[in-house]
């Protein structure tokens, strides 16, 4: 590839994605490596219904020509709830359009990096790791660099590092590394916002080494114009623990993908997952906890709420190798139908090659239980409060797992959603 720089008339001129794309990477001084991600990516193509975990994706809706890949961050004010979040951190660190822009205030033991690579965290080629996910290899090609946040061995961070991902470009490709060395204990929040008429596609990697401990927030709150695809792998090794939550509140399709792999004797994942969805929404989890070693542990909890003509999808898988005895892991999927034109399909899977486990999996699709709302009613409590208490205490279980001053901040934002959409029993 031959290098050219990217103006804003060139941007302006450009009638395709794909021009925008190989603009971009042509102008980066890995252009080689980003070139074959993206050629792999032209090959295989945007997925389709008929494959069969896309099956639920509006994709007939995606236009990729509506996006262009930025040259450089567009920046613009941060929202009050960013800056809220920010008032709770130890540090925060911010990302614009992919792009690293601040990188905080300085923690003993805590670094912040680019990687202008993009080597998976396990310094895989990514093309390799992501053969067939045709949006993480966008994302290998056109992220500007991976932010990496390393807390050095036994060290302890006693505030929330927050990560603010601001989506202001048409398109924007972010990746991050989290790499806890043996022994670190740290928490860390991954926000994003923004996003309007966009399309955000997210790659996020945890490294949790012997001993070490990361409590982990990703809070999607993007504009509902947004398309927002997101991966994010957790590997953990010999006693790791990963307590991961997940939240999608915002976007107009939002797949979020989230992966474990518990790599030695000990290592727990914790993971949770909630979304509220409105309007035409589509929220679409999946999840994927691999056991390799014996010993191991996972719980996934998933909940879920639709209103209107919106709707979730929930598949999740837990594998377990053979050899990896006395695993305990258990999956449990609950969704909350407001309304008769809201939708939810879950499909849970196990995939067990060990006899010496404890392995369960369970779910529900439902709406508002009536005679728990008749009971607050006889209360004196109004019918639409005893709905909005209902949907409240649903999601409680899911909020108790962050820590408390953040789940206080996203309480409030529930209870705002919350108040403009109506319950349909």
């Amino acid at each position: 590839m031959v290098d050219r720089p990217i103006t804003l008339l060139t941007l302006l001129t450009m009638t395709t994605f794909a021009e925008s794309a190989t603009s971009f990477i042509s102008s980066r001084p890995d252009s080689e490596e980003r070139g074959r991600a993206w050629s792999n990516f032209e090959s295989i193509g945007l997925p389709t219904t008929t494959d069969e975990v896309w099956r639920y994706a509006p994709l007939a809706e995606l236009d990729l020509d509506r996006f262009a890949v930025p040259a450089t961050p567009t920046l613009a004010p941060a929202s009050d709830f960013a800056i809220a979040l920010g008032a709770l951190a130890a540090s925060v660190v911010r990302v614009v359009d992919g792009f690293l822009v601040d990188i905080g205030d300085p923690i003993d033991g805590v670094t912040v990096d680019l990687n202008p690579t993009s080597l998976t965290i396990a310094g895989d080629d990514p093309v390799e790791r992501y053969a067939s996910d045709a949006f993480a290899l966008a994302n290998a090609a056109l992220c500007p660099a991976t932010v990496v946040v390393t807390v050095a061995a036994n060290t302890v961070v006693d505030g929330p590092i927050v990560i603010i991902h601001s989506a202001n470009a048409t398109a924007s490709f972010p990746r991050t590394h989290l790499v806890l060395e043996r022994g670190a204990n740290a928490t860390v929040v991954e926000y994003y916002e923004g996003g309007a008429g966009a399309i955000v596609v997210p790659v996020s990697e945890y490294r949790v080494a012997d001993n070490a401990s990361l409590r982990l927030v990703t809070y999607q709150r993007l504009d509902a114009t947004t398309w927002h695809v997101a991966r994010t792998t957790g590997l953990l090794e010999r006693d790791g623990r990963l307590s991961q939550a997940v939240l999608g509140m915002g976007a107009h399709y939002d797949r979020s993908r989230n992966d474990a792999d518990l790599r030695a004797t000990g290592a727990q994942n914790e993971l949770r997952t909630t979304f509220f969805g409105s309007g035409s929404q589509v929220h679409d989890f999946r999840t994927h906890q691999f056991h390799r070693a014996p010993r191991s542990r996972s719980t996934l909890l998933s909940k879920g709420a639709v209103a209107d003509t919106a709707r979730s999808v929930y598949t999740g898988l837990i594998e377990i190798e053979k050899g990896a005895k006395r695993t305990d892991a258990r999956q449990t999927n609950h969704n909350l139908l407001l309304s008769p034109n809201a939708h939810a399909d879950s499909v849970p899977n196990l995939d067990i090659r060990e006899n010496d486990v404890v392995c369960a999996h369970a779910s529900s699709v439902g709406p508002l239980n009536a005679l728990q709302r008749w009971y607050l009613e006889s209360r004196g409590v109004t019918r639409s409060d005893a709905e909005r208490l209902m949907i409240q205490g649903f999601f409680l279980e899911m909020l108790d797992a962050l820590p408390p001053a953040l789940a206080r901040l996203v309480e409030g934002d529930v209870a705002l959603a919350l108040q403009s959409v109506p319950v349909i029993a």
